[in-house]
């Protein structure tokens, strides 16, 4: 690396995020429901009040993504099927796929839809959907994703298709002649963004001392991981022969893995020694592949 650049000590992620990703690591899989005052402690260490976490939790409730758990005076939150299927997505993309593609089969996901004009709402929500599967559009209704995208949960998120499913059409297969695979890629993916995302984590992270302000490795590790999961939540996963040279997803991905390996374990004992929780039951959740 040439001369390091200066520190800019921007503020921390939303909390929703953070706590998006605190469960994700430390609720996940454990059938628990964590005290209020416990997320209040741990989101403290990254400057969040207790106001805003306070918001964050009931508001997460009313959308279905917690469930409150009462014991005596004290409110637990654990999750729900749905926040479970979320986090485990997230894992997923995180760990086993990774920001890389670096074993594209050719093989693209087209998705076409047609709504009326009247199905604003619908609309919006089902582009939302489409991003976080990593789709771009082509422009008139017509999407495309690389490789083999499993759209039911796009399509009929939860189950419910909300009409949808007779207004979508699914196509998979490769590229002909005289497509231009790079040119389409532009067309469809804004690249610039996609890259500058990464470089920002570096600049942040890509450093021998990253976040100094920070308290302890649990307010680093939760800070990393959330900015990490909002990367890869919009990296829809590019083949690495179709993107420019010098990606910086390589490097980024990188720095994560490295960084894990020195913050985890000190983070996960913090984290056991301020989490107070009680064991509750939670719906049977299938992991995504």
């Amino acid at each position: 690396m040439g001369a390091e650049p200066p520190h800019r000590p921007d503020p921390p992620p939303r909390p929703q995020t953070l706590m998006l990703t605190f469960l994700g690591n430390y609720v996940v899989r454990r059938d628990i429901a964590v005290f209020s005052g416990s997320f209040i402690e741990v989101f403290g260490r990254l400057g969040v009040g207790e106001h805003a976490i306070r918001s964050t939790l009931g508001r997460m409730a009313r959308r279905g993504l917690l469930a409150r758990h009462r014991r005596g005076r004290r409110m637990y939150f654990g999750l729900t099927a749905r926040s479970e299927r979320i986090l485990l997505d997230g894992e997923a993309r995180v760990w086993r796929r990774g920001a890389v593609n670096a074993d594209w089969d050719g093989r693209w996901t087209v998705l076409a839809f047609s709504m009326p004009e009247s199905w604003q709402r619908q609309r919006h929500d089902l582009r939302s959907r489409l991003v976080w599967a990593g789709f771009g559009p082509l422009g008139n209704g017509i999407w495309i994703a690389p490789s083999r995208v499993d759209v039911g949960e796009v399509i009929a998120p939860g189950g419910q298709d909300h009409g949808l499913g007779g207004r979508v059409k699914v196509f998979h297969g490769t590229a002909e002649e005289p497509t231009d695979v790079g040119r389409m890629i532009r067309d469809a993916f804004d690249l610039e963004a996609l890259a500058g995302g990464y470089r920002a984590f570096l600049e942040r992270w890509d450093r021998p001392d990253p976040i100094p302000g920070a308290p302890d490795d649990l307010a680093r590790f939760l800070w990393m991981m959330t900015e990490w999961l909002s990367l890869v939540r919009v990296d829809p996963r590019l083949p690495v022969e179709h993107l420019p040279s010098g990606w910086p997803a390589f490097r980024a991905q990188e720095v994560l893995h490295g960084l894990r390996l020195r913050y985890e374990v000190s983070a996960r004992a913090i984290a056991e020694e301020v989490i107070e929780y009680v064991h509750v039951g939670c719906p049977a959740v299938t992991p995504p592949g």
